[in-house]
């Protein structure tokens, strides 16, 4: 019997080959992200639980630097105000705590990248209707079928697996991907 480490390494490689088909939407959602911020635009992300640890990580790889030395790009994580989140949780509502940060900070030609691995995220979905008024962009990484979110923004990243760990996985290998496209198509890298 091959040990949980061995059986969750196998299951991962199955997973990676796997999403070798959703090459041209990254592709497509890093051009996009890159237009975004080009514009002058800046990228929000929201999640929960290890995708608001995703949202920040990647938000930072934004203001930070992913591959090389390079200006700071516009990037923010909805999940990391911890104020904002307890204020909106308890005087509105905590579906509300995205939409209201969006809606407040957003602006047209920005973008919201949408983390959810079941897709159903009541709070993510209505940060994406928020979104939608406002005219942001909207990319879901996404797990299993892609849930309500699949459907409700512009473009929709779903690694088709059921096991929450490893759709985060292959999600911060999405997010590095979108990273390191970013900074391709803007020059930087």
């Amino acid at each position: 019997m091959s040990s949980l480490f061995l059986r969750n390494l196998d299951e991962h490689l199955q997973l990676m080959t796997a999403l070798r088909t959703l090459e041209p939407q990254v592709q497509a959602a890093g051009q996009r992200l890159a237009a975004v911020l080009s514009g002058g635009g800046k990228l929000m992300f929201c999640g929960n639980g290890g995708s608001a640890a995703d949202s920040q990580h990647l938000a930072s790889e934004l203001t930070g630097r992913f591959i090389k030395d390079r200006r700071p790009l516009a990037g923010l994580a909805l999940s990391t105000d911890s104020s904002a989140l307890s204020c909106i949780g308890n005087d509105y509502s905590f579906d509300d705590v995205f939409a209201r940060q969006l809606e407040g900070l957003g602006r047209a030609g920005d973008g919201l990248v949408a983390i959810s691995t079941s897709g159903n995220s009541r709070n993510v979905i209505r940060a994406v209707e928020a979104a939608g008024r406002l005219g942001i962009f909207t990319l879901g990484l996404l797990g299993r079928d892609g849930g309500q979110l699949l459907g409700l923004c512009d473009l929709g990243l779903v690694v088709p697996h059921s096991v929450t760990a490893r759709i985060q996985e292959a999600h911060i290998l999405i997010g590095h991907t979108l990273c390191g496209l970013i900074e391709a198509e803007m020059g930087l890298a």
